[in-house]
Protein backbone atom coordinates (compact mmCIF):
# COMPACT_ATOMS: atom_id res chain seq x y z
CA UNK A 1 0.00 0.00 0.00
CA UNK A 2 2.84 2.35 0.88
CA UNK A 3 4.47 1.71 -2.52
CA UNK A 4 1.30 2.62 -4.40
CA UNK A 5 1.01 5.77 -2.31
CA UNK A 6 4.56 6.82 -3.20
CA UNK A 7 3.94 6.13 -6.89
CA UNK A 8 0.78 8.24 -6.80
CA UNK A 9 2.77 11.13 -5.38
CA UNK A 10 5.87 10.80 -7.56
CA UNK A 11 4.27 10.40 -10.99
CA UNK A 12 2.71 13.90 -11.08
CA UNK A 13 5.99 15.37 -9.81
CA UNK A 14 7.94 13.62 -12.56
CA UNK A 15 5.50 14.88 -15.19
CA UNK A 16 5.84 18.40 -13.83
CA UNK A 17 9.63 18.29 -13.69
CA UNK A 18 9.86 17.03 -17.29
CA UNK A 19 8.18 20.24 -18.45
CA UNK A 20 10.21 22.70 -16.44
CA UNK A 21 12.14 25.39 -18.27
CA UNK A 22 15.77 24.38 -18.67
CA UNK A 23 18.88 26.31 -19.67
CA UNK A 24 20.41 25.28 -22.99
CA UNK A 25 23.52 27.32 -22.21
CA UNK A 26 25.33 27.50 -18.88
CA UNK A 27 26.98 30.84 -19.70
CA UNK A 28 30.47 29.33 -19.50
CA UNK A 29 30.83 26.38 -21.88
CA UNK A 30 29.33 24.89 -25.04
CA UNK A 31 28.26 21.76 -23.17
CA UNK A 32 25.10 20.40 -24.81
CA UNK A 33 25.99 21.78 -28.26
CA UNK A 34 27.57 19.98 -31.19
CA UNK A 35 28.42 20.29 -34.85
CA UNK A 36 26.12 18.77 -37.46
CA UNK A 37 27.59 15.29 -37.05
CA UNK A 38 27.31 15.35 -33.25
CA UNK A 39 30.98 16.14 -32.64
CA UNK A 40 32.51 19.10 -30.78
CA UNK A 41 31.55 22.58 -32.04
CA UNK A 42 33.95 24.20 -34.52
CA UNK A 43 36.48 26.64 -33.10
CA UNK A 44 34.62 29.60 -34.61
CA UNK A 45 31.97 29.21 -31.90
CA UNK A 46 33.25 30.46 -28.53
CA UNK A 47 31.91 31.61 -25.17
CA UNK A 48 32.61 35.25 -24.37
CA UNK A 49 31.10 37.50 -21.70
CA UNK A 50 28.35 35.00 -20.94
CA UNK A 51 27.34 34.66 -24.58
CA UNK A 52 27.65 32.07 -27.33
CA UNK A 53 29.57 34.03 -29.95
CA UNK A 54 30.00 33.20 -33.61
CA UNK A 55 33.40 34.84 -33.98
CA UNK A 56 34.59 33.34 -37.26
CA UNK A 57 33.60 30.79 -39.90
CA UNK A 58 32.36 27.82 -37.94
CA UNK A 59 29.44 25.97 -39.50
CA UNK A 60 26.13 25.73 -37.66
CA UNK A 61 25.74 24.91 -33.98
CA UNK A 62 23.25 22.20 -32.94
CA UNK A 63 21.66 21.28 -29.63
CA UNK A 64 22.53 17.79 -28.51
CA UNK A 65 18.93 17.07 -27.54
CA UNK A 66 15.88 17.04 -29.81
CA UNK A 67 12.56 18.83 -29.32
CA UNK A 68 9.21 18.81 -31.09
CA UNK A 69 6.69 20.64 -28.90
CA UNK A 70 8.38 23.38 -26.91
CA UNK A 71 8.67 27.01 -25.90
CA UNK A 72 12.12 28.47 -26.58
CA UNK A 73 13.50 31.89 -25.71
CA UNK A 74 16.82 33.69 -25.95
CA UNK A 75 18.49 37.06 -26.30
CA UNK A 76 20.62 37.81 -29.33
CA UNK A 77 22.72 40.64 -30.72
CA UNK A 78 24.19 41.00 -34.20
CA UNK A 79 26.83 43.18 -35.78
CA UNK A 80 25.97 45.32 -38.79
CA UNK A 81 25.47 43.16 -41.86
CA UNK A 82 25.13 39.84 -40.00
CA UNK A 83 22.89 37.05 -41.26
CA UNK A 84 21.96 34.31 -38.80
CA UNK A 85 18.89 32.51 -37.50
CA UNK A 86 17.46 29.93 -35.14
CA UNK A 87 16.21 26.74 -36.76
CA UNK A 88 14.08 24.20 -34.93
CA UNK A 89 12.65 20.73 -35.50
CA UNK A 90 15.85 20.29 -37.51
CA UNK A 91 15.84 16.81 -39.00
CA UNK A 92 16.22 14.89 -42.25
CA UNK A 93 13.54 16.00 -44.70
CA UNK A 94 13.84 14.04 -47.94
CA UNK A 95 17.59 13.73 -47.64
CA UNK A 96 18.42 17.23 -46.44
CA UNK A 97 18.89 18.52 -42.88
CA UNK A 98 16.31 21.29 -42.56
CA UNK A 99 13.89 22.95 -40.18
CA UNK A 100 11.68 26.02 -39.86
CA UNK A 101 13.70 29.13 -39.14
CA UNK A 102 13.34 32.20 -36.98
CA UNK A 103 15.28 34.56 -39.20
CA UNK A 104 17.87 36.89 -37.66
CA UNK A 105 19.40 39.44 -40.02
CA UNK A 106 20.31 43.09 -40.36
CA UNK A 107 17.08 44.17 -42.07
CA UNK A 108 18.43 47.61 -42.97
CA UNK A 109 21.65 46.31 -44.52
CA UNK A 110 19.71 43.70 -46.47
CA UNK A 111 17.21 46.37 -47.54
CA UNK A 112 14.34 44.19 -46.36
CA UNK A 113 10.90 45.56 -45.59
CA UNK A 114 9.95 44.58 -42.00
CA UNK A 115 7.43 42.01 -43.24
CA UNK A 116 9.63 40.48 -45.94
CA UNK A 117 9.85 36.67 -45.98
CA UNK A 118 13.56 36.95 -45.26
CA UNK A 119 13.46 39.69 -42.63
CA UNK A 120 14.09 39.27 -38.90
CA UNK A 121 11.54 37.20 -36.95
CA UNK A 122 9.93 35.87 -40.13
CA UNK A 123 9.11 32.19 -40.46
CA UNK A 124 11.81 32.20 -43.08
CA UNK A 125 10.62 31.81 -46.68
CA UNK A 126 7.11 30.95 -45.43
CA UNK A 127 5.60 33.97 -43.69
CA UNK A 128 6.91 37.43 -42.87
CA UNK A 129 6.78 39.09 -39.48
CA UNK A 130 4.48 42.00 -38.64
CA UNK A 131 5.32 45.22 -40.44
CA UNK A 132 5.20 47.11 -37.13
CA UNK A 133 7.53 44.76 -35.24
CA UNK A 134 9.79 46.39 -32.66
CA UNK A 135 13.27 45.39 -33.82
CA UNK A 136 16.30 46.87 -32.07
CA UNK A 137 19.30 47.96 -34.12
CA UNK A 138 22.50 45.94 -34.56
CA UNK A 139 24.68 46.18 -31.47
CA UNK A 140 21.65 45.91 -29.16
CA UNK A 141 20.16 42.75 -27.65
CA UNK A 142 16.74 41.60 -28.86
CA UNK A 143 14.57 39.00 -27.12
CA UNK A 144 13.07 36.19 -29.19
CA UNK A 145 10.59 33.48 -28.36
CA UNK A 146 9.48 30.50 -30.43
CA UNK A 147 6.40 28.44 -29.66
CA UNK A 148 6.01 25.12 -31.47
CA UNK A 149 3.14 22.94 -30.37
CA UNK A 150 1.66 20.38 -32.71
CA UNK A 151 0.87 22.20 -35.95
CA UNK A 152 0.99 25.65 -34.33
CA UNK A 153 4.03 27.89 -34.81
CA UNK A 154 4.50 31.34 -33.24
CA UNK A 155 7.41 33.79 -33.43
CA UNK A 156 7.73 36.54 -30.83
CA UNK A 157 10.05 39.54 -30.81
CA UNK A 158 10.67 41.79 -27.80
CA UNK A 159 7.48 40.71 -26.05
CA UNK A 160 5.12 40.82 -29.04
CA UNK A 161 3.85 38.04 -31.30
CA UNK A 162 4.95 38.94 -34.82
CA UNK A 163 4.28 35.80 -36.89
CA UNK A 164 2.16 32.67 -36.60
CA UNK A 165 0.96 29.87 -38.82
CA UNK A 166 -0.61 26.45 -38.55
CA UNK A 167 1.20 23.70 -40.42
CA UNK A 168 -1.21 21.89 -42.72
CA UNK A 169 -3.67 24.77 -42.94
CA UNK A 170 -4.71 26.14 -46.33
CA UNK A 171 -2.53 29.17 -45.72
CA UNK A 172 0.45 26.93 -44.95
CA UNK A 173 -0.16 24.76 -48.01
CA UNK A 174 -0.19 27.80 -50.32
CA UNK A 175 2.91 29.32 -48.78
CA UNK A 176 4.80 26.05 -48.60
CA UNK A 177 4.03 25.32 -52.27
CA UNK A 178 5.65 28.63 -53.25
CA UNK A 179 8.67 28.24 -50.99
CA UNK A 180 12.11 26.67 -51.41
CA UNK A 181 10.84 23.82 -49.21
CA UNK A 182 8.02 22.75 -51.54
CA UNK A 183 9.74 19.45 -52.40
CA UNK A 184 10.10 18.53 -48.71
CA UNK A 185 6.90 16.80 -47.55
CA UNK A 186 6.29 16.99 -43.82
CA UNK A 187 8.55 20.02 -43.51
CA UNK A 188 8.44 21.42 -39.99
CA UNK A 189 6.64 18.48 -38.38
CA UNK A 190 9.47 16.31 -37.03
CA UNK A 191 11.14 15.97 -33.67
CA UNK A 192 14.52 17.64 -34.17
CA UNK A 193 17.39 19.71 -32.88
CA UNK A 194 17.67 23.44 -32.26
CA UNK A 195 20.22 25.02 -34.59
CA UNK A 196 22.04 28.35 -34.32
CA UNK A 197 22.90 29.36 -37.85
CA UNK A 198 26.31 30.52 -39.02
CA UNK A 199 25.73 32.50 -42.18
CA UNK A 200 28.17 35.39 -42.04
CA UNK A 201 28.95 38.09 -39.49
CA UNK A 202 29.14 38.17 -35.71
CA UNK A 203 26.17 37.11 -33.60
CA UNK A 204 25.84 36.60 -29.85
CA UNK A 205 23.27 34.48 -28.03
CA UNK A 206 22.58 34.38 -24.29
CA UNK A 207 19.91 33.18 -21.86
CA UNK A 208 18.86 30.30 -24.13
CA UNK A 209 16.01 28.48 -22.43
CA UNK A 210 13.53 25.82 -23.47
CA UNK A 211 10.47 24.16 -21.99
CA UNK A 212 8.96 21.01 -23.43
CA UNK A 213 5.19 21.17 -23.92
Amino acid sequence: MRIYFLIAICLPLLAFSSKREINLFDGKTLTGWTDRQGGPPAEGWVVEDGCILRRSKAGDLYSKETYKDFEFSCEWKIATGTNSGIKYRVADYSGEILGPEYQIIDDAKGKYAPDHLGATASIYAIKGASADKKLKAPGTFNVSRILAKGSKIEHWLNGEKVAEIEIGSEDWKKRHAKSKFKSRPGFGTKNGRIMLQEHGGQVRFRNLKIRKL
